[in-house]
């Protein structure tokens, strides 16, 4: 009878065990951007392409990753940054895109992924989200796509973009020398940064 119960404690020991390493393998990291990113919004005017640049960024996301370093799943993930930091280099258009921007009222951008799928791409893997995205004080349902790359340090790279429409936020696209130079109605949002533990 003793030697039936050790058994029968040494299987389930066995099996506990490897259930914990099995967790252990799947388990969901939750992973930071630092506040450290590379955002770059383009678009057009009547008179050339413009960009507005920013290296500030705040982005949180709980990454699962398999025993062999596979992204397997995205369970969670935020994106917040200021408006003010964009800047183009020239203080006159930066400030007519801050108003159009509505930042008086509405400073930050923000994105709240819901659902996610993870497919791999390669040696990357392709991450499409859906979410909230929020720019002027409007929010939006929004699919956003990027590449994420897992380094062997366990850090991730995200790269992406995203064309946004002005007039879909509720924004006047901005015009500048009293009304003769018109910005055109499509921004497209980049973003690269890494994410680390």
């Amino acid at each position: 009878m003793n030697l039936v119960l050790q058994t029968t404690q040494k299987k389930v020991l066995t099996l506990g065990v490897s259930l914990l390493l099995f967790i252990g393998a799947f388990a969901q990291v939750k992973y930071s951007n630092k506040n450290a990113a590379n955002l770059v919004v383009s678009g057009t005017s009547t008179l050339h392409d413009w960009d507005m640049k920013s290296a500030q960024g705040n982005c949180e996301a709980t990454i699962t990753l398999n025993a062999a370093g596979a992204l397997t799943a995205l369970n969670g993930l935020s994106f917040s940054t200021n408006a003010l930091e964009l800047k183009s280099g020239k203080g006159a258009m930066d400030k007519n895109a801050y108003k159009a921007l509505k930042t008086d009222k509405s400073p930050n951008i923000t994105y709240t992924a819901a659902t996610s799928a993870v497919s791999a791409s390669g040696t990357d893997y392709l991450v499409k989200t859906n979410g909230k995205l929020t720019i002027a004080g409007a929010t939006l349902d929004a699919e956003i796509t990027a590449i994420c790359k897992v380094h062997p340090d366990k850090t991730i790279t995200v790269t992406g973009s995203k064309k946004i429409s002005m007039k879909d936020f509720g924004m006047v696209p901005p015009s500048f020398m009293m009304g003769t130079i018109k910005t055109g109605n499509d921004v497209t949002l980049k973003f690269d940064f890494t994410l680390s533990k």
